[in-house]
């Protein structure tokens, strides 16, 4: 292994997930904190830490500070994780500049694949079907309106350099159009720093299809096959399963072989992921390409045996893929729950603070990736997302149940959890049917109303009272 040590631009659970696979590797692991961070479980993990910043974010945000650190800590390589710098080119041409190897794909491919109009050339260009769309980027809203007349309502219009559910807007009109452009924009400009967009047919309650794929330098692609994550919230993704329940083999191999086709087509090289809308005549459309590992990346682990963080420390180091498309097989199905610091029954508000008790969940096919710890108060300026539970199993039927009991198992307390709100989605006939889309959560606002009083007693619970108990609390 050429690569010896690596600077984890992050924090949260994938800066720890990042940790673990360079410690199984051999490779020394430094981690970088704000100093709101400073007790968090990547920096008890990493073999050396370093205070980037007092600020909560800027210090995460300046790709120059980062790769500086990573030059003055005598690091050969830098692995973006996700969010932050991970989808910034500019973070990769650094890298390059100072002889950091950035663990990721090349500056060049981030930028092109970031911008969603040069994206759709690229499937284009490499025969996958993509919506019909504006060609290029709107001039003004006069041009967006006589563009959504020509392509038909409903229509999205999109920040070009967007993600994350930002900057985005569903438009049924003229009116609607003309109001949310100015909006997008703003929110464009803001959290992209760019003002162009663009738009696209709507595929209305479309199923969300994504596909992980790897490539290696030496021209190598594969697919791990997909993952379903069309239980999502304004655009947001709760939970995740791999593979879809709603495909059939035949939909498996052609839309993994889609996202080879795009992923040839960019030049790419190491982790990434392409996502797709699935309408309701059987129909895949590209949707974008995300050019870093996804958080969900877990359940693609889960179901084909494929370690992808360390695949993509591998590939970073210039070694060729050890597999070819033949031998990779999935076996069984995986789920993954983002636990977030949420208040469902209050407008999902955010739920920051400190954590009186934690148990994670345990036990066959299961696993929790989290950085916080009982005492850990998660701070309130990063994504509310505090651990991540993946449950596996080997039928459809067994996850679901699986799902319910490591659930309930968990035991988060000190703030609101989604927790009980995800047990109710899975007591659901339709979701254990295999019969959803993206508007299952508008859908079913009902799921809401669940009473912590009839959720079955977890062990978690029990632990918990008898604790109290003791104390005569």
């Amino acid at each position: 292994m050429s690569i010896k040590k690596v600077l984890i631009a992050n924090r949260g659970e994938i800066a720890v997930r990042i940790a673990r696979a360079c410690q199984e590797l051999g490779i020394k692991a430094v981690a970088i904190y704000s100093e709101a961070d400073q007790y968090s479980l990547h920096v008890k993990k990493a073999d050396e830490a370093h205070c980037i910043s007092r600020d909560p974010l800027s210090g995460y945000l300046n790709p120059h500070h980062v790769v500086n650190l990573a030059v003055e800590t005598g690091c050969d390589a830098l692995h973006p994780g996700y969010g932050f710098l991970s989808e910034n080119h500019e973070l990769a041409s650094v890298c390059r500049d100072r002889g950091i190897q950035f663990i990721g794909p090349a500056a060049e491919v981030i930028r092109s694949m970031g911008d969603k109009t040069e994206a759709r050339t690229t499937a284009i260009n490499s025969g996958v079907p993509v919506t019909p769309g504006s060609e290029g980027n709107l001039r003004d809203v006069e041009d967006a309106v006589v563009q959504a007349n020509r392509i038909g309502y409903p229509v999205m219009l999109k920040a070009t350099s967007g993600g994350g559910g930002r900057g985005i807007r569903r438009c049924d009109n003229d009116q609607e159009m003309r109001q949310n452009y100015e909006r997008v924009i703003s929110e464009a400009t803001k959290a992209f720093g760019s003002a162009e967009v663009f738009l696209e047919k709507c595929i209305v309650n479309p199923r969300h299809i994504e596909v992980q794929i790897l490539a290696d330098r030496q021209g190598n692609a594969v697919h791990l096959y997909e993952r379903d994550c069309s239980i999502q919230r304004r655009n947001q993704k709760l939970i995740e399963l791999a593979p879809s329940p709603q495909l059939s083999e035949e939909q498996r191999e052609y839309i993994g072989d889609l996202a080879v086709r795009v992923a040839k087509g960019c030049g790419y090289e190491n982790a990434g992921t392409v996502e797709f809308l699935l309408d309701d005549t059987g129909d895949f459309y590209f949707m974008e390409m995300n050019t870093r590992v996804q958080v969900e990346h877990t359940i693609s682990e889960a179901i084909t045996g494929i370690d992808i963080v360390k695949a993509q420390i591998r590939i970073a180091a210039g070694e060729p893929l050890p597999v070819d498309q033949s031998q990779i097989r999935y076996r069984g199905f995986a789920a993954q729950f983002r636990i977030n610091a949420e208040d469902p029954k209050n407008g999902f508000l955010p739920s920051f603070g400190r954590i009186t008790r934690y148990y994670s969940a345990g036990g066959p096919g299961v696993r929790t990736d989290a950085a916080m710890y009982t005492g850990y108060e998660i701070p309130p300026y990063y994504d509310s997302m505090c651990a991540k539970l993946i449950v596996w199993a080997m039928t459809w039927q067994e996850l679901l149940e699986r799902s319910r009991r490591a659930l309930n198992d968990m035991g988060i307390y000190g703030v609101k959890t989604t927790i009980p709100y995800y047990q109710q989605i899975l007591q659901h006939p339709d979701f254990g049917a295999a019969n959803f889309n993206t508007s299952f959560v508008e859908n079913h606002p009902e799921l809401l109303d669940y009473s912590t009083k009839s959720r079955p007693e977890s062990i978690a619970t029990a632990i918990a009272a008898a604790i109290a108990a003791q104390a005569g609390l």
